[in-house]
């Protein structure tokens, strides 16, 4: 979850480019911040805080050098506190290291290293990797062959940027289960965890595999595995502008992503053609099994109604942190389907591991290259553009589009795609009530319990809706299926406890009235989605959102989820939390 940076620049000062480029991972959740820099000896900074605290503090001139490093730093062994922050040194501070990932056996390697004379300074377990790059250099190993002897002694994921005053000039990077991107510019180069991060100066980028090394040196480019023989990788041109990664005159990312929805929509309805193609290559499967976690397993949910509906197989949803105690059930018939904004989450990609070795994998994945995507047998793109805060949303219901033409294309239903191309307009519709939204927002902000119901295809908006408000306004949100109330959580209802109904027209509709009826004959207050011209939800409403009577049940997934999420923004704001950095979340979660 942690974001690192590097970089060799020609004819700039490496520490004003890395704190700017170290800004793009903001969203990737972090507590601290730490720069180092290489002239003719490495000079450190680092705090506790946020970037922008840290730059008021910081004097450029003791940062000297066109080579650096940086780190944006969320917690994982340590307190958040300067000590902890990195870039961390060795013993005699002639190595600077920062790391993205966890170190299994570092308290083994760390009692190891203070039994033959090291002394450490922090708590984490980053620590330890500049002690034994230390070690090995120390019997006579360049910094090349020392990394790389340094990482065959760790077990754990990491993604290291790595320099040496003894060899200046050069930063090395070594990825195991950590995504690292390589970055080449104009007799520039970088290195970061993800590509916002190195947009504002090259579109260029290599994609570290797994126990790949690279060698920069200010001249070229040089990639090895861990066994020192060279590789030969694919350079990939992004089309994302820098523009698409700043908000554009919103007050925050959360916001300008809401309304970035439609198109995101459009966008990944434009894959139709490559879907149809790979369905017509696919064998006969017998089941689906989805794989997920977070927003992107509501998307599945929102799956298996569709594919049980639409296509008749039977579908299975697997949390991924999970998965590895359902893979006995896999077999050649069954497609796996995971879903991961970044491409990189941890519990997906050990997931996608299994998966492979077993069934059919596809992934559907928002980041070009990224490890997702070549290691899936078969790929969705969902063409949502770089998500920075850390709430998703538009990526959200492009999956849901991704989804959504999969099933229809699978299940022969295209008579479907008409109804699919007209929800970008519906969801235009969606925004226009936003004002409703601040009223509602206003008024139920210091509430402290909230229940999100639906049934059908509805139940997995409700679950989302939740989650929205429980991420980044920390009010308690509870999501059930509509049915399961009078099965225990009715017992929590009471007066003034505001209920959210989600309630399109179709067949599940006059149950989820009945249930309206329960809550409120109990003391609840009901915010109801439906149908502008359900007059009948209207009257039972104490407040509505009301949608085109178009939108039947099965697509409403797709338009219904904006006002939850404008609602829940819109709490997090007049309860004056930022809502792109909810506290102790991360965007791209790459530990397990």
């Amino acid at each position: 979850m942690c974001g690192i940076v590097g970089c060799i620049l020609k004819d700039k000062e490496a520490a004003p480019v890395l704190l700017e480029c170290v800004g793009k991972l903001e969203y990737r959740g972090y507590d601290s911040v730490g720069i180092a820099t290489s002239a003719s000896e490495i000079r450190i900074q680092k705090d506790q805080g946020k970037i922008d605290a840290f730059t008021e503090n910081l004097d450029m001139k003791e940062l000297p050098g066109k080579l650096g490093i940086a780190h944006v730093r969320w917690a994982t062994h340590g307190l958040p506190t300067k000590i902890n922050a990195h870039p961390h040194t060795d013993c005699q501070k002639r190595i600077a290291v920062v790391h993205n990932g966890i170190i299994e056996n570092f308290k083994e390697l760390r009692t190891e290293l203070i039994n033959s004379g090291h002394k450490f300074s922090s708590d984490t377990d980053t620590e330890i990797i500049p002690h034994l790059i230390e070690k090995y250099m120390d019997e006579g190993l360049d910094l090349e062959e020392a990394v790389r002897s340094a990482v065959r002694d760790i077990r754990g994921s990491y993604a290291l940027a790595i320099m040496c005053r003894d060899e200046p000039g050069k930063i090395i990077g070594v990825r195991k289960e950590s995504p690292l991107i390589v970055g080449k510019g104009e007799d520039e180069y970088f290195l970061a965890s993800d590509v916002p991060a190195v947009l504002n100066h090259t579109n260029q980028v290599i994609y570290l595999d797994n126990r790949e090394m690279v060698i920069l040196d200010g001249e070229e480019i040089i990639i090895k595995d861990l066994d020192g023989k060279i590789l030969t990788k694919e350079v990939h041109t992004i089309e994302w502008t820098p523009d698409m990664a700043e908000k554009q005159g919103y007050e925050h990312f959360m916001i300008k992503e809401i309304h970035e929805q439609p198109d995101a929509v459009k966008n990944t309805l434009r894959e139709e053609e490559d879907i149809r193609n790979m369905v017509r290559d696919f064998p006969e499967f017998k089941k689906i099994c989805f794989v997920a976690c977070g927003t992107s397993y509501h998307a599945s949910l929102v799956g298996k109604y569709l594919f049980e509906t639409l296509v008749g197989l039977p579908t299975d949803i697997i949390l991924a942190s999970e998965f590895e105690y359902s893979g006995g059930a896999l077999d050649k018939d069954t497609l796996v389907i995971l879903i991961t904004q970044s491409g990189e989450t941890a519990d997906t990609l050990k997931a996608l591991r299994i998966a492979n070795e077993k069934a059919e994998t596809l992934a559907i994945v928002n980041v070009l290259g990224s490890t997702a995507t070549r290691d899936a047998k078969h790929v969705i793109y969902t063409r949502a553009g770089p998500e920075i805060g850390v709430a998703a949303t538009k990526t959200y219901v492009s999956q849901l589009t991704a989804i959504y033409l999969l099933a229809i294309l699978m299940g022969g239903k295209e008579e479907l795609l008409e109804t699919l191309q007209k929800i970008p307009d519906f969801m235009e519709e969606a925004l226009k009530t936003e004002e409703e939204i601040k009223v509602i927002a206003k008024k139920y902000k210091d509430t402290y319990d909230f229940f999100f119901i639906g049934r059908g295809f509805s139940y997995p908006t409700a679950l989302e809706g939740a989650l929205k408000l429980k991420e980044i306004t920390y009010i308690h949100g509870e999501g059930y299926a509509a049915g399961e109330l009078k099965h225990g959580p009715l017992a929590l209802i009471d007066d003034d406890v505001p209920v959210v109904a989600v309630t399109p027209p179709g067949h599940s509709h006059n149950k989820t009235l009945s249930n309206l009826e329960e809550v409120k004959a109990r003391g609840a207050r009901v915010i109801a989605l439906g149908s502008k011209e359900d007059h009948v939800l209207k009257s039972e409403a104490e407040d509505f959102i009301g949608f085109p009577s178009e939108i039947n049940e099965m697509f409403s997934p797709l338009p219904y989820v904006i006002p939850m999420q404008l609602l829940a923004y819109y709490i997090s704001i007049y309860r004056n939390i930022d809502p792109d950095k909810p506290k102790n979340l991360a965007k791209c979660v790459t530990v397990e």
